[in-house]
């Protein structure tokens, strides 16, 4: 189904049944590394795949022209690492434990702080306590007292209204950002086994999210979260609202990347992370 290297083949649907055990298995956490974020993505990184030898898949891309490989399962040997690099000069995603092994074999290792995942305890995202949530508090607070609100599982039959709120948010934005990948994880949500949960004010759909979990099982991420505008708290409200729903197995909620954004990054902060997922990135040594 997958062609050996370099061949490669899109990533479509039909893979998941080979891919999604496997990304599920992985421990480090990284966001990227779910098969729902490589189909969805697919478009927007060039993502193909190709088979390595004893059953290792390779993915591989170009990101402003600049092409990339990463591999989610493990390392092949040092002549087919090295034979990846001369074709696509750098890796992606590369874990903190992968970091050393690298640095061991010569390559360069560059940090992608722009890419690392942020961390926040689920247990802090639900209840908010303490002088550091203050703020955030008074802001689902104000909502939750100025409207009349009800939340959702975001099952099919509302799927319709989580479209609606995309469009909304589109409308709003300059840019189309990841607007794609959000209406297609929407409407192939039953397909990817996403799930996440819709918010309404007086019978209007006004915010969604949506995610998977990953790390085991230990975490969750939020892939999605969209919201119309002109509701002051409702972002906070809907954080709070959704982390408190989450089952206990989860002990983390990943919220991925801030992207190098400087109003984004403060905004992640101002949650108090408890770590970060780091990435990497490698080169060879000129």
């Amino acid at each position: 189904m997958i062609p050996v290297y370099p061949a490669s083949a899109e990533i479509t649907l039909a893979l998941r049944p080979l891919l999604h055990p496997r990304f599920q298995m992985l421990a480090d956490g990284i966001s990227e590394f779910t098969f729902a974020n490589m189909f969805l993505f697919r478009q927007a990184h060039g993502y193909k795949i190709s088979m390595l030898a004893e059953d290792l898949p390779v993915i591989h891309g170009k990101d402003a022209g600049a092409s990339f490989f990463m591999l989610p399962f493990g390392l092949p040997d040092a002549a087919v690492l090295n034979r990846l690099f001369c074709d696509h000069g750098q890796m992606k995603c590369v874990s903190a434990e992968q970091k050393s092994v690298f640095e061991n074999l010569g390559y360069r290792v560059v940090e992608d702080r722009d890419n690392f995942d942020y961390l926040y305890l689920r247990k802090d995202l639900a209840e908010l306590s303490g002088r550091k949530f203050h703020k955030k508090r008074n802001l689902v607070k104000a909502f939750a007292e100025s409207h009349n609100y009800e939340g959702r599982p975001l099952l099919e039959e509302y799927l319709g209204d989580a479209l609606q709120i995309l469009e909304d948010w589109r409308q709003a934005h300059d840019t189309p950002g990841d607007y794609a990948a959000a209406r297609e994880a929407l409407e192939k949500s039953w397909d990817l086994q996403l799930c996440g949960g819709i918010y309404y004010v007086e019978n209007r759909p006004v915010a969604y999210t949506l995610g998977e979990e990953l790390a085991k099982g230990t975490s969750f991420v939020i892939h999605f979260e969209k919201a119309v505008s002109g509701y002051k708290g409702l972002f906070q409200f809907i954080n709070q609202a959704f982390a408190s729903i989450l089952p206990d197995m989860y002990v983390t909620i990943n919220r991925e990347q801030d992207l190098g954004d400087d109003g984004l990054r403060r905004a992640k902060h101002s949650y108090k992370p408890s770590g970060y997922v780091e990435k990497y990135r490698v080169f060879p040594q000129i």
